[in-house]
């Protein structure tokens, strides 16, 4: 008699192909649907969006790493964006390595770190995986915050990032993939449900089909705001993949124009609170 997975409990190559086909759904529909093509650097449009504070207070998920960070640890940071978790945490922490492919992201990196005098940064402008072993066997702690959610081989993915911690892995993720215009407006843009990536919840599930018992902190997290309609409208076109001036961006633009308030002087779709999960591993010994 065939055996029947169990859904409480899927193993390893089912959970990882979940992922996976949730991720080419996302992939294929956005190719079946985008009016407008990838740029060259993808994060060169919204990169300034990642200059924050290394200082800042008003974070809750960069409260929880400060809190996982010990004095001499090395922390490697897989696509490490304009630095918004590896300058405060390089505060702490003897060193953070960096690992960003973005020319734009490392530019914003580069000026945060020379804007605040950390000098314990090193830059890896590259995609991970590396392509040699430049940080094995010197990593205590890697840390992907918000990576995962369109990578299809997440499972090897992970192999590759446990392989170089010695101590702890580290994955921020949100209850849901972080796209809150698409969320919101793909269908009446689009015609048709959006499909669905993996997330916060498939992230846990991953990791206790691969052997893995996970600590989990939860924190709210606040919605994206802007400083104009414009703005906010850029980044709509940006998540919904169209183009100025076509018959969906007319419709979108409605939608946003119809749907976004102001408050205080910056806009947003959506006020309430989302939350993001803080989830610390161990890996598996060497």
């Amino acid at each position: 008699m065939k055996s029947v997975a169990d859904a409480l409990r899927p193993s390893v190559a089912d959970a990882s192909a979940a992922w996976a086909a949730r991720v080419r759904a996302d992939r294929e529909q956005v190719e079946r649907l985008r009016e407008s093509a990838d740029p060259t650097d993808f994060y060169a449009p919204v990169a300034d969006r990642f200059r924050l504070d290394p200082q800042r207070t008003d974070d809750p998920t960069l409260e929880v790493l400060r809190s996982l960070v010990v004095p001499e640890e090395i922390w490697l940071d897989v696509g490490s964006g304009g630095g918004r978790f590896a300058l405060p945490l390089a505060l702490l922490a003897r060193e953070v390595i960096c690992v960003e492919p973005s020319p734009a992201m490392i530019a914003v990196l580069e000026e945060g770190v020379r804007e605040h005098g950390i000098s314990n940064i090193r830059i890896v402008p590259e995609r991970w995986p590396l392509p040699d072993t430049a940080v094995r066997a010197q990593v205590d702690v890697a840390l992907l915050a918000h990576i995962g959610y369109d990578i299809e081989e997440f499972g090897r993915f992970l192999d590759t990032v446990e392989s170089v911690a010695r101590q702890r892995c580290v994955a921020v993720m949100g209850e849901g993939a972080m796209t809150t215009v698409a969320t919101m407006f793909w269908e009446p843009v689009h015609g048709e449900p959006r499909a669905a990536l993996p997330a916060l919840p498939e992230l846990v599930t991953l990791l206790f089909a691969r052997g893995r018992i996970p600590e989990i902190r939860l924190v709210d997290r606040s919605p994206p705001t802007f400083e104009s309609m414009d703005e906010l409208l850029t980044m709509a076109r940006r998540q919904l993949w169209v183009r100025p001036g076509s018959e969906k961006d007319a419709r979108l633009s409605e939608l946003v124009q119809g749907g976004a308030e102001e408050r205080d002087g910056r806009f947003a779709l959506e006020w309430t609170p989302t939350r993001i999960g803080i989830v610390v591993w161990k890996p598996p010994p060497a």
